[in-house]
């Protein structure tokens, strides 16, 4: 494939646009049988998931800026907005969101600095933090969270309505099978 046409198709993926009309969804133009899972012509997992995830992760960053927010503080705020009072810690939360302690504490500071939430001692176990929202926090997430479902909404509509659980289905098996790879076995000698 040339460079123009991997361009245009890229550029067609993430406007959306396809020249899928007429044809089974997913099928491709060109036949990708006997061909390396890799091979250029084939779709491939992790680019396709790449783009879809940087692009939504952009698009929702521009739309949330003016809150002085991030992407992820929003996911922080909603999972305290939507979870028991009594769960969230800090570990707890950065499991959560499949992100590392260090990245989670750092993200927290912020936050704290922003007076969207705050930490208090754990009540039992003196080495953990209970992370609250304050009302900041909520009036910001409430705001966040319209642009959220409408960002959602414009973007499921490259889908037929009727499809939409069905590709929900088929993440959330990706994403459970793409987890379930971290706890694989290590590389080989010489591979």
């Amino acid at each position: 494939m040339s460079q123009t046409k991997a361009s245009k198709k890229t550029n067609r993926a993430a406007s959306g646009k396809s020249r899928a009309s007429g044809k089974a969804a997913g099928a491709s133009s060109k036949s990708s049988a006997g061909k390396p899972l890799d091979h250029p012509d084939r779709k491939r997992l992790p680019p396709l998931l790449r783009l879809a995830w940087f692009s939504l992760n952009q698009a929702f960053r521009r739309r949330i800026a003016h809150l002085k927010i991030t992407p992820d503080q929003f996911t922080i705020l909603r999972w305290l907005t939507e979870c028991d009072p009594d769960w969230p810690t800090q570990r707890e939360l950065g499991a959560k969101m499949a992100s590392d302690p260090n990245t989670i504490t750092s993200l927290l500071k912020r936050m704290e600095a922003a007076k969207v939430v705050e930490r208090k001692p754990h009540e039992t176990d003196k080495r953990a933090n209970r992370i609250l929202i304050t009302a900041t926090g909520k009036n910001k997430y409430k705001k966040a969270r319209q642009i959220a479902v409408d960002l959602q909404t414009e973007v499921l509509g490259a889908l037929p309505a009727d499809k939409r659980d069905e590709f929900f289905s088929h993440l959330e098996t990706l994403a459970q099978a793409c987890r379930e790879t971290l706890d694989g076995p290590p590389p080989r000698d010489g591979e």
